[in-house]
């Protein structure tokens, strides 16, 4: 069975992880190959960008690497406290061992920059939140990526995204990566977008 880890920061961003939890989840249900995903933070209690709290399955220091197939991050508000967390050593680690395990890493919006901040997109093309006159590109740019303005980018094991409008596609990208085409064919069946 393939599992993937979702990384949530505080101040994350509801939408963008509810595709990951319902894209992963719809395909785990109705999908041709065993997959289920796992809510992960550094707190036992988060709050949304928006206020309200979610509760993750474990909290990062009671899981191991090796139990996962993929790590995704939904972005998040700064002024929800967001690079709190997803800044911290205990992210990046994450992202720094799963770039060496060469597992893959889908992140949207400003799931891009905790992700760069980790040195793992230095030299590779990504790209994120795109308005705001480019302010987190720009920070993107001066963390090494090559910044691509696309909607989706993915370079090799590594997807982003510029806003939440793209999550769901982020997350299907990622449940192609871990299964296949035809596994993502029948979950957008399933999930009536086909």
């Amino acid at each position: 069975m393939k599992r993937v880890l979702l990384l949530l920061s505080n101040g994350f961003e509801a939408f963008e992880a509810a595709a990951f939890t319902d894209v992963i989840g719809f395909a785990g249900v109705f999908g041709e190959e065993e997959i289920e995903i796992v809510t992960v933070g550094l707190r036992p209690e988060l709050q949304c960008t928006f206020g309200f709290k979610v509760i993750p399955n474990y909290q990062l220091d009671e899981i191991h690497d090796s139990e996962f197939d993929a790590v995704a991050i939904p972005g998040g508000f700064e002024s929800a406290g967001y690079y709190e967390d997803a800044y911290s050593d205990e992210f990046l680690d994450v992202f720094r061992r799963f770039a060496i395990a060469g597992k893959p890493i889908a992140a949207v919006c400003t799931g891009g920059l905790p992700v760069a901040r980790s040195g793992v997109l230095r030299g590779r093309r990504a790209t994120t939140y795109h308005l705001l006159d480019g302010k987190r590109r720009k920070a993107l740019g001066e963390m090494g990526a090559v910044v691509v303005d696309e909607r989706i980018v993915r370079d090799g094991t590594f997807v982003t995204s510029t806003s939440p409008e793209t999550a769901t596609d982020v997350a299907f990208t990622l449940l192609e990566m871990l299964t296949s085409a035809q596994n993502v064919a029948t979950t957008r069946h399933m999930m009536g977008f086909c």
